[in-house]
């Protein structure tokens, strides 16, 4: 017969061996049950209120995973988008966040996460959710993200805004006039245009 603390471990295990206290609770899994399981080193506290299976096979995106589950309704934007999409040589020493202007700053002490304020088009357009780790992860799609990073070149620097639209247009799947479209959302069409004449001729 399986045990409270066997089907606990079978629980987080399907919500991707990520949960926090609320779901755990809301899923029938005891307070004690739960701490008993951090206590025998069977999970471990990520962050305050969110826990990990120990055996967790962990992929490259956890930070970004959890991070998601925090703030929801946030994406994942610029170097933390083009490390998702393959599109830098930069490794994020933070989750870059795209906020909508209107919301509030989600308090998230771990992992580090830098938050950008986003509003209208320019946070709604470009937004694709993937799954992992049973997460749902909004992060912007390449073009958008390549576009971002010109409309914010002083936070990512030029010299990356201008390696990741290098690095798109070499894609089978690239395409010039998505960038172009966004550039209008972005209204970063003056700065983005020579740079993308320089690239395709």
């Amino acid at each position: 017969m399986e045990s409270a603390r066997d089907r606990a471990i079978e629980i987080i295990r399907k919500n991707g061996g990520l949960i926090r206290t609320y779901e755990a609770l809301a899923h029938g899994i005891h307070r004690r049950i739960l701490y008993g399981l951090r206590n025998e080193g069977k999970i471990i506290t990520i962050s305050r209120g969110l826990f990990q299976l120990a055996d967790l096979d962990i992929p490259a995106q956890v930070d970004i995973v959890e991070v998601s589950k925090k703030a929801p309704k946030s994406v994942i934007c610029l170097i933390s988008a083009l490390n998702f999409h393959e599109l830098t040589t930069q490794t994020p020493h933070y989750v870059w966040l795209a906020v909508d202007r209107k919301a509030r700053k989600p308090k998230i002490n771990y992992p580090p996460v830098r938050v950008f304020f986003f509003s209208g088009d320019a946070f709604n357009r470009g937004i694709e959710t993937h799954r992992i780790m049973e997460q749902d992860i909004r992060v912007y799609n390449a073009p958008k993200t390549v576009v971002d990073c010109f409309r914010w070149r002083e936070a990512v620097g030029l010299d990356v805004a201008i390696e990741s639209a290098r690095e798109y247009l070499k894609r089978k799947d690239s395409s010039p006039s998505s960038l172009m479209e966004y550039a209008k959302v972005c209204r970063v069409e003056k700065i983005i245009r020579p740079y993308l004449q320089a690239m395709t001729i």
